[in-house]
Protein backbone atom coordinates (compact mmCIF):
# COMPACT_ATOMS: atom_id res chain seq x y z
CA UNK A 1 0.00 0.00 0.00
CA UNK A 2 1.58 3.40 -1.59
CA UNK A 3 0.79 6.38 1.87
CA UNK A 4 -0.54 9.42 0.49
CA UNK A 5 2.35 12.27 0.65
CA UNK A 6 -0.16 15.30 2.23
CA UNK A 7 1.33 18.91 1.07
CA UNK A 8 1.42 21.17 3.82
CA UNK A 9 -0.69 23.59 4.50
CA UNK A 10 0.16 27.50 3.82
CA UNK A 11 -0.01 29.41 7.46
CA UNK A 12 0.83 33.33 7.67
CA UNK A 13 0.69 34.75 11.10
CA UNK A 14 1.51 38.51 12.15
CA UNK A 15 0.26 41.57 14.26
CA UNK A 16 -1.26 44.36 12.49
CA UNK A 17 -1.18 48.17 14.24
CA UNK A 18 -5.41 47.81 14.23
CA UNK A 19 -7.90 47.29 16.25
CA UNK A 20 -9.96 44.38 15.37
CA UNK A 21 -12.62 45.77 13.93
CA UNK A 22 -10.79 47.23 11.44
CA UNK A 23 -9.34 44.33 10.11
CA UNK A 24 -12.63 42.32 10.48
CA UNK A 25 -14.10 44.79 7.77
CA UNK A 26 -10.68 43.87 5.24
CA UNK A 27 -10.74 40.30 5.52
CA UNK A 28 -15.02 40.10 5.87
CA UNK A 29 -16.54 42.47 3.65
CA UNK A 30 -16.63 42.22 -0.04
CA UNK A 31 -15.62 45.95 -0.78
CA UNK A 32 -12.76 45.28 2.20
CA UNK A 33 -11.33 42.00 0.25
CA UNK A 34 -10.69 43.72 -3.52
CA UNK A 35 -8.67 46.00 -1.68
CA UNK A 36 -5.95 43.49 -0.75
CA UNK A 37 -6.97 40.99 -2.72
CA UNK A 38 -9.53 40.20 -5.84
CA UNK A 39 -12.94 41.63 -6.78
CA UNK A 40 -15.69 39.33 -5.36
CA UNK A 41 -19.32 39.29 -4.66
CA UNK A 42 -18.64 37.75 -0.77
CA UNK A 43 -21.29 38.40 1.72
CA UNK A 44 -20.97 37.41 5.80
CA UNK A 45 -23.54 34.48 5.51
CA UNK A 46 -23.45 30.87 6.48
CA UNK A 47 -23.58 28.93 3.78
CA UNK A 48 -23.08 31.56 1.23
CA UNK A 49 -22.03 30.88 -2.17
CA UNK A 50 -20.08 33.73 -3.91
CA UNK A 51 -17.41 34.01 -6.90
CA UNK A 52 -13.60 35.48 -6.62
CA UNK A 53 -12.40 37.04 -10.10
CA UNK A 54 -8.98 35.44 -10.25
CA UNK A 55 -6.95 36.19 -12.93
CA UNK A 56 -7.57 33.02 -14.18
CA UNK A 57 -11.61 33.69 -14.03
CA UNK A 58 -13.91 33.43 -11.83
CA UNK A 59 -13.86 30.89 -8.80
CA UNK A 60 -16.56 29.87 -6.62
CA UNK A 61 -16.68 30.08 -3.02
CA UNK A 62 -18.45 29.29 -0.19
CA UNK A 63 -18.88 30.81 3.56
CA UNK A 64 -18.13 27.53 5.48
CA UNK A 65 -17.63 29.33 8.80
CA UNK A 66 -18.50 32.51 10.42
CA UNK A 67 -18.14 34.07 13.82
CA UNK A 68 -17.70 37.96 13.37
CA UNK A 69 -14.75 39.41 14.37
CA UNK A 70 -12.69 36.01 15.21
CA UNK A 71 -13.31 33.64 12.79
CA UNK A 72 -14.02 32.99 8.83
CA UNK A 73 -13.53 30.31 6.70
CA UNK A 74 -14.25 29.49 2.87
CA UNK A 75 -13.83 27.05 -0.17
CA UNK A 76 -12.10 28.25 -2.91
CA UNK A 77 -12.37 26.33 -5.99
CA UNK A 78 -13.11 22.91 -6.71
CA UNK A 79 -9.91 21.45 -5.61
CA UNK A 80 -10.82 21.15 -1.51
CA UNK A 81 -9.12 24.25 -0.74
CA UNK A 82 -9.99 26.13 2.47
CA UNK A 83 -9.33 29.64 3.53
CA UNK A 84 -9.58 30.24 7.22
CA UNK A 85 -8.79 34.12 8.46
CA UNK A 86 -8.49 34.12 12.36
CA UNK A 87 -8.70 37.15 14.22
CA UNK A 88 -7.55 37.59 17.58
CA UNK A 89 -8.10 41.39 19.94
CA UNK A 90 -5.16 42.46 21.29
CA UNK A 91 -6.30 45.70 21.95
CA UNK A 92 -4.60 48.43 19.62
CA UNK A 93 -3.33 45.05 17.89
CA UNK A 94 -4.78 42.54 16.17
CA UNK A 95 -2.89 39.14 15.44
CA UNK A 96 -3.96 37.62 12.28
CA UNK A 97 -3.59 34.05 11.22
CA UNK A 98 -4.05 32.98 7.36
CA UNK A 99 -4.18 29.46 6.48
CA UNK A 100 -4.71 27.91 2.96
CA UNK A 101 -5.25 24.20 3.62
CA UNK A 102 -7.18 21.41 1.63
CA UNK A 103 -3.89 20.98 -0.59
CA UNK A 104 -4.19 16.94 -1.49
CA UNK A 105 -1.43 14.65 -2.62
CA UNK A 106 1.89 16.55 -3.29
CA UNK A 107 2.70 15.25 -6.22
CA UNK A 108 -0.82 15.17 -7.52
CA UNK A 109 -0.58 17.17 -11.04
CA UNK A 110 -3.41 19.39 -10.74
CA UNK A 111 -4.58 20.76 -14.61
CA UNK A 112 -5.47 24.66 -14.94
CA UNK A 113 -4.49 27.73 -16.71
CA UNK A 114 -1.36 27.55 -18.07
CA UNK A 115 0.89 24.52 -17.44
CA UNK A 116 0.02 21.48 -15.57
CA UNK A 117 2.01 21.24 -11.69
CA UNK A 118 2.15 19.40 -8.98
CA UNK A 119 0.11 20.09 -5.26
CA UNK A 120 3.68 21.72 -4.36
CA UNK A 121 4.80 23.58 -6.94
CA UNK A 122 0.91 25.57 -6.83
CA UNK A 123 1.59 25.83 -2.87
CA UNK A 124 5.19 26.85 -3.06
CA UNK A 125 3.77 29.59 -5.42
CA UNK A 126 0.55 30.43 -3.42
CA UNK A 127 2.99 30.73 -0.49
CA UNK A 128 5.14 33.95 -1.72
CA UNK A 129 2.13 35.05 -3.15
CA UNK A 130 0.03 34.81 0.72
CA UNK A 131 3.50 36.46 2.34
CA UNK A 132 3.47 39.45 -0.08
CA UNK A 133 -0.36 39.87 -0.33
CA UNK A 134 -0.71 39.49 3.90
CA UNK A 135 2.44 41.25 4.79
CA UNK A 136 2.66 44.11 2.26
CA UNK A 137 -1.07 44.38 0.44
CA UNK A 138 -3.44 43.81 3.32
CA UNK A 139 -0.94 45.49 6.13
CA UNK A 140 -1.26 48.60 3.92
CA UNK A 141 -4.85 48.55 3.69
CA UNK A 142 -6.02 48.15 7.74
CA UNK A 143 -2.72 49.98 8.55
CA UNK A 144 -2.79 52.65 6.56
Amino acid sequence: MKLKSSTPEIRKNTVFQAKIDKVWQAVATAEGIETWFMPNDFKQELGYEFTIQSPFGPTSCKVLELEPPNRLVFSWGEDGWMITFELADLGDETEFTLTHSGWGDAREIVPGPGPNQSNTEIRNRMNNGWDSIVNNDLRKVVEG
